[in-house]
């Protein structure tokens, strides 16, 4: 369990480093080096949303058992 963590926390840093991108620049880095909402962009978008999910069920599992 604890790759899979590591792997959704590290696309989850991803995901945030590309919307920081767009936010700061307007630029949108998996576009670019994807294609602009080609399917590999989508299929990242998506990944990085199920990891994103992912971290939210692991951060509320250590709220519950840090108590």
């Amino acid at each position: 369990m604890e790759t899979i963590q590591k792997t959704a926390l590290v696309f989850t840093i991803i995901g945030a480093i590309n919307w920081g991108l767009i936010g700061l620049f307007d630029f949108d880095l998996v576009a670019t080096l994807f294609g602009d909402m080609s399917l590999l962009s989508r299929i990242i978008y998506v990944i990085v949303a199920i990891c994103g999910l992912i971290n939210i069920g692991i951060f509320f599992h250590h709220l519950h058992s840090d108590h």
